[in-house]
């Protein structure tokens, strides 16, 4: 039996996934230049990882020979609720107050690719959630699930852009979605609401700027510019997302019990300090916080308390 869009789409959708695209697995020049570019700025910061394996961010034939289509798959995390701006409180970016979305999104592309591969078994994939040398955003304007808004996150007109993305490289040929063309129009809302300027230019952002990046990914001290800047983000950062009017008018809450369920919408600033490693692992374990590691969640602490002082 032949697998076709629709079965692969029902599939995806019984899964969880809230939007399901397909492209033609065509080498990504432009989007290669815009990020050889973008390196050459070193608008990276220390993420160097960035920097490898652009032949197989190009070309995805570079990690699956036979591939022939891609699909692009969108999961809804948008929780409703906001944080209480409580100054003794740090605030947690929205994808991060449930489970880590890479062991969620992990199985249920396990389970998808298991149920196409029982249908055909010459189907052939790869799947990547972030993980890996692949240009995930890019694959998302193809497959036609949004457009990359002036913020740089992908935008869907139905649901905005609160939503992960995965990515599966297959050598099976599917018919190709339309490109959806950019409707941030003369926004600026995003560039202007950045209290630390890292939308630098529509569609490009610094991560040396970026307080997503100096909270995360960010492995040394942060600079003593942005102090007073942070507006209270002790991992991530929402703002340029909050204020986006595609999200204001057309976000609607996932049905995930894996995000609905989180329990870190904030963290208690004078605990942090306290924390050992052992008491961290437990905690966040689960958790994409997890990836600050203990030593970076308390220099996140540290940095909002003499804010406070």
């Amino acid at each position: 039996m032949k697998i076709t869009n629709k079965i692969v789409d029902e599939k995806a959708k019984e899964l969880g996934f809230n939007l399901v695209g397909f492209a033609e697995a065509s080498t990504l020049d432009s989007e290669t230049q815009y990020l050889e570019h973008w390196l050459s700025k070193g608008f990276q910061s220390n993420m160097s990882y960035m920097e490898r394996n652009l032949d197989k961010r190009k070309n995805v034939k570079e990690i699956l020979p036979s591939a022939k289509s891609v699909i692009s798959l969108g999961l809804n995390y948008y929780v409703e609720g906001k944080h209480s701006n409580d100054s003794a409180k740090g605030k947690v970016s929205r994808y991060a107050w449930g489970k880590d979305y890479h062991y969620v999104i992990w199985e249920k592309l396990d389970q998808l690719i298991s149920e196409l591969k029982s249908i055909d078994e010459t189907f052939e994939a790869k799947s990547y959630v972030d993980t890996g040398p692949v240009m995930d955003k890019a694959w998302a304007v193809r497959s036609g699930l949004g457009w990359q808004g002036k913020h740089s996150n992908i935008i869907n007109p139905q649901i905005g852009s609160w939503f992960f993305i995965a990515t599966i490289i297959t050598n099976y040929k599917f018919q190709i979605n339309n490109i959806i063309t950019d409707h941030c129009g003369k926004c600026t809302a995003c560039i202007d609401a950045c209290p630390t300027n890292a939308i630098v230019e529509p569609y490009v952002v610094d991560a040396n700027r970026c307080i997503s990046y100096l909270t995360i990914e960010n492995k040394g001290d942060i600079p003593n510019e942005f102090t007073g800047k942070f507006e209270g983000w002790v991992f991530g950062c929402d703002i340029c997302q909050e204020v986006c009017p595609w999200n204001t008018k057309f976000s609607t809450e996932t049905k995930l019990i894996e995000f609905i369920e989180g329990e870190n919408r904030e963290i208690e600033l004078q605990s942090v300090s306290d924390l050992t490693n052992s008491q961290f692992k437990k905690k966040y374990v689960s958790s994409p916080i997890y990836r600050a590691k203990a030593k970076g969640l308390k220099r996140n602490a540290e940095f909002l308390l003499e804010d406070n002082l």
